[in-house]
């Protein structure tokens, strides 16, 4: 990449997008992710133009499109403020407890255990997120449910498990 080029479009057109990112999203950081985007994706393209004001039209249209890309993404629509979390107690397993049972047990079924039966994800939603296949986290589950009964010494029926 050209440094004349890149040092052109940040002084032309960042302080551009970091406006309309932070109209069309209402948050700096947001905003500045925005115009990194879209200066990126000016400097992969070659593209020239008859004169500014098309360059221009055309980069706006980027930055718009990247932010409407943006508030369309999942990420994007459940984020919450770190403010808003603050209020949140985090639950603490207590001694002896279920909890602190489950986070006692290996990896794969610790984490297979929490996301169906704490966070109440399906078993295709878990393999999704961990990046297994199904019947490997079914696996997973009738294991560490096992692990489980023994650790507290009983069935699945007396411990509602």
């Amino acid at each position: 990449m050209d440094d004349e080029r890149a040092e052109y479009l940040v002084g032309q057109y960042a302080d551009l997008l970091l406006r309309i990112g932070l109209t069309w999203l209402g948050d700096l950081d947001d905003a500045k992710d925005i115009c990194q985007t879209v200066l990126i994706k000016l400097l992969e393209d070659p593209r020239t133009f008859p004169d500014r004001g098309q360059e221009r039209a055309w980069v706006i249209r980027l930055a718009v499109n990247a932010c409407k890309n943006w508030r369309k993404s999942a990420w994007f629509r459940r984020r919450a403020p770190l403010e808003e979390g603050l209020h949140l107690a985090v639950e603490t397993p207590e001694p002896g407890g279920l909890l602190e049972q489950v986070m006692a047990l290996p990896p794969p079924y610790r984490q297979a255990i929490f996301l169906r039966y704490y966070e109440g994800y399906e078993v295709r939603e878990i393999a999704a997120l961990l990046g297994r296949s199904p019947p490997l986290v079914s696996t997973h589950l009738k294991r560490g449910k096992e692990k489980l009964r023994q650790m507290l010494g009983g069935t699945d029926d007396e411990r509602g498990i």
